[in-house]
């Protein structure tokens, strides 16, 4: 089975720097794993790489959707292997990078997604939800689907209506497809890298600095030009970090230093949820360094070992 590397993490902990350095030290070539840096013309706020970040080494799924489009686990699952056997194909090796754990595991086990009904059966189905109330409709999930009836509660209008989406659309219930995906052989094999800091502290310190640095980059100017292009604020991409509080000041509801604020808090919550994602991994290689002029040296030398390599 073909081997993949992955170097994964929290935000701001190096990840984008050592996937570009070990891939051009290895003849390998990076996918990203980014939910956000598949968006066009969000370059800032996603800490796309540059150019120059990328050592000359090739980069995959980044800017292949217009940012008011949704985007999708599915959808990354179906474009990102494509990247990643061409990659196979040509003798190279695949180095994927980023911290979306969904993404990341989704690729790597082959999970085939259940698929989706149309627009008109879902707003159907949740105008059912709204007219008869969340515990009438669990009473009917039952009756096809009982195990998901059973670890759902009656508030949870999206899984509800998404559970009866799957079953009237494919006539399977979501329970019978996700066991079916979870008993089927992975997809890629993999070695997988996550970086990390002993100090809690120093990573915060990192994510304090990348949102200093996003601002002085033009945080700013981004979010006004999306919403000039016509990007809602209400949409899939606008709503990530970043950009939702930065639309909050450009529309005047607070601003430019509060906004800078609120980024930094959620980006330090969302650092909290990727490490507790990542710490269910037991098949994870941590690498674990704090001094700042070691990580660069440090960390490459490290991933070359646990990816089998023999440092040149």
């Amino acid at each position: 089975m073909d081997k993949v590397i992955v170097i994964t993490g929290p935000t701001a902990a190096g990840k984008t720097a050592l996937g570009a350095r070990l891939a051009k030290k290895l003849g390998g070539e990076v996918v990203s794993a980014d939910s956000m840096q598949v968006y066009k013309y969000m370059d800032v706020g996603t800490a796309k790489p540059t150019k120059e970040d990328m050592l000359g080494v090739p980069h995959y799924m980044l800017d292949i959707i217009p940012p008011w489009e949704d985007y999708s686990a599915a959808r990354y699952v179906s474009d990102a292997s494509r990247c990643v056997d061409d990659i196979i194909s040509r003798g190279k090796r695949p180095v994927l990078v980023g911290g979306t754990g969904l993404y990341i595991d989704s690729l790597l086990t082959g999970r085939v997604f259940s698929q989706r009904g149309d627009s008109r059966l879902r707003s159907e189905l949740q105008s059912e939800y709204d007219n008869i109330g969340g515990s009438e409709m669990l009473i009917k999930l039952a009756e096809v689907d009982p195990d998901s009836a059973a670890r759902l509660h009656a508030n949870d209008k999206k899984r509800i209506v998404r559970a009866f989406e799957v079953y009237n659309s494919t006539g399977r219930t979501i329970s019978q497809h996700n066991r079916e995906s979870k008993a089927a052989p992975v997809r890629y094999q993999a070695v997988k890298i996550a970086l990390t800091f002993s100090d809690r502290a120093k990573l915060y310190d990192r994510i304090d600095n990348r949102v200093g640095i996003m601002l002085d980059a033009g945080l700013e100017s981004e979010v006004r030009s999306l919403l000039e292009m016509g990007v809602s604020p209400g949409c899939t991409a606008m709503q990530a970090i970043g950009y939702k509080e930065m639309t909050g000041a450009v529309l005047g509801q607070c601003s430019i230093d509060e906004a800078a604020e609120k980024i930094k808090m959620e980006s330090r919550r969302y650092a909290k949820r990727q490490l507790t994602w990542l710490r269910r991994d037991e098949d994870i290689n941590w690498i674990t360094i704090d001094e700042p002029l070691a990580n660069d040296i440090e960390r490459l030398s490290c991933a070359q070992a646990i990816a089998g390599e023999v440092p040149k």
